[in-house]
């Protein structure tokens, strides 16, 4: 059929071998794989050294795995022509540094494949390795080293972050512990609602000197940008935010000190059941049936949940319950009020109201009211600056987790940091730039 859109048949540009310099002149298809016969586009027969004309002294030929053609194999093989310079005696064989790295056994249309599996599919290496039939190795060396030079290594990434978040990472657990990493999330398209959030960089280590170094190490013009810092309730990333950087504001992050004040509830129940019934929550057991219903907000429960947590509150027994959990409430409250003015003002009641003297036999409270008292200005700090909250961070940190899973863990801290950065690191929209 004449149609002016279709041209003819060409396995050299089918196969996208035109960018690499070569040409097809054969094929083999095998039932595990795909055999491309090749060779140099230019002929590549002056001489580099006295630019003297070469003569053909026989050929060699190098194989490279290819992009593989609906999941099937590739492999190039490209037959090179060997020179002799006739003034000087130099030996040489053609060029292919358009196909592939010098001693690589990928071509570079495969790197990017491999690169854009790990960005934008999420395949695992063993995946990769498969479809393009090399070992493990060859693969996880050479598509990290290309995710390396072409995006983690790019210093524009650090461009026009303004919001960070802090958080710390288990990233593998050993007979001897458990090691962690700092993780630095990219918090600013949150914030400004113009996209996720992406992971920035990882740190081994998880203290308040390794978060300072990570700082002291980017450029001061970097740092004096950074606006709002996110973190947990742990002290030395204030301390290493606010020593890297002096106008910075610290933001506690209100999943932490929901968590914080949720664990106190739970601490309080646990307490009062023992004193009561002399024993762990059982099944049957008024705060143990309850453990749930008073962990969840109170305009979300049902007409039975109502009914059964005030028959439990009911009981003069647990009076400090049903304070700490009218606290815990109100916590609720001033993160879900819809004027962020207005749950400031909520949540400067309870931090006033629990720091001024807690009764006996409140003793959560009085130990919250001392550390919502010591972060009184980083909890309060969120309603100032909406949309920086950590739970992005956490939403990464979740991410990280599945890759481990499916990675089956990580033994080099090197490969594991490569391997996040290029799963979580926002590069999806450069990597279909580059391909």
């Amino acid at each position: 059929m004449s149609d002016a859109t279709f041209t003819c048949p060409d396995l050299t540009s089918f196969c996208r071998l035109d960018g690499l310099g070569l040409e097809v002149t054969g094929q083999r298809i095998e039932p595990d794989r795909a055999i491309l016969a090749c060779r140099p586009v230019d002929a590549d027969d002056w001489c580099r050294d006295c630019g003297g004309q070469g003569l053909i002294r026989g050929s060699v030929v190098r194989l490279l795995s290819h992009v593989p053609l609906g999941w099937r194999p590739t492999v190039l093989h490209v037959r090179l022509r060997r020179y002799r310079c006739i003034e000087c005696g130099r030996v040489w064989r053609q060029d292919t540094s358009a196909a592939a790295e010098p001693r690589s056994k990928l071509s570079r249309a495969a790197l990017r494949w491999g690169l854009e599996g790990l960005v934008v599919q999420h395949l695992s290496m063993s995946r990769i390795a498969a479809g393009l039939d090399v070992a493990w190795n060859t693969a996880n060396d050479a598509v990290l080293a290309e995710g390396q030079r072409v995006l983690i290594s790019d210093l524009a990434r650090f461009d026009g972050v303004k919001v960070i978040g802090v958080d710390e990472h288990c990233w593998r657990h050993t007979r001897h512990g458990e090691k962690y990493v700092t993780v630095i999330i990219d918090l600013t398209p949150t914030r400004d609602g113009t996209g996720p959030a992406r992971l920035l960089d990882m740190v081994e280590g998880r203290s308040k000197q390794v978060f300072k170094t990570w700082l002291a190490a980017r450029p001061r013009a970097w740092r004096k940008g950074i606006e709002v810092v996110a973190m947990d309730g742990f002290t030395g990333y204030k301390s290493a935010a606010v020593e890297a950087i002096d106008t910075v504001t610290t933001v506690m992050d209100p999943y932490h000190v929901v968590a914080l004040v949720g664990d106190k509830l739970d601490r309080c129940r646990q307490r009062i059941q023992q004193e009561t019934l002399g024993h762990r929550g059982r099944s049957g057991d008024p705060l143990y049936g309850i453990r749930r219903v008073a962990r969840t907000r109170a305009s979300l429960l049902t007409e039975k949940q109502q009914h059964r947590l005030a028959k439990v509150l009911a009981d003069e027994r647990h009076v400090a319950f049903e304070v700490t959990w009218s606290i815990y409430q109100d916590v609720i409250d001033a993160y879900q009020a819809p004027d962020p003015a207005e749950g400031k003002k909520i949540m400067t009641r309870v931090i006033d109201a629990i720091k001024a003297g807690v009764p006996a036999g409140l003793d959560e409270l009085r130990s919250l009211g001392q550390t919502m008292k010591r972060r009184r200005d980083d909890i309060l700090a969120f309603f100032d600056h909406p949309g920086t909250s950590n739970g992005p961070t956490e939403a990464i940190n979740g991410l990280l987790e599945h890759l481990r899973g499916t990675a089956r863990g990580f033994r080099s801290i090197v490969n594991y940091v490569a391997r996040c950065l290029l799963d979580a690191g926002g590069f999806r929209p450069l990597i279909h730039s580059l391909l």
